[in-house]
């Protein structure tokens, strides 16, 4: 048995079960609404209002989002804000600085 690559994980692109060292080695490129390439630490402008669930609050166009943190999904991005913890926007929401 190959001790070394025991976890596989699903690819929905592909739709196939692929090796979690394959899948880890591979770049997955993110992109704002407008086409560019985000990197971990890029500042953010929002590109409309958006409710904030949970928060019972509304960040508004225009926000500015300092150093973000790309995820595992290329659509989401983590966030710092002064008022809310934890925060998970959409990439289709945001535009680099």
């Amino acid at each position: 048995m190959n001790g070394d690559n025991d976890d596989y994980v699903y690819d929905e692109a592909t739709g196939e079960w692929r090796p979690a060292s394959e899948i880890a080695t591979e770049k997955i490129e993110v992109r704002d609404a407008s086409g560019n390439v985000l990197a971990d630490g890029d500042s953010v402008v929002l590109i409309k209002d958006l409710k904030v669930k949970g928060a019972g609050q509304t960040l508004k166009q225009g926000t500015v989002i300092k150093s973000i943190r790309l995820t595992d999904d290329p659509e989401e991005i983590d966030c710092r804000h002064d008022a809310i913890k934890g925060l998970v926007l959409r990439t289709e929401f945001v535009r680099k600085r």
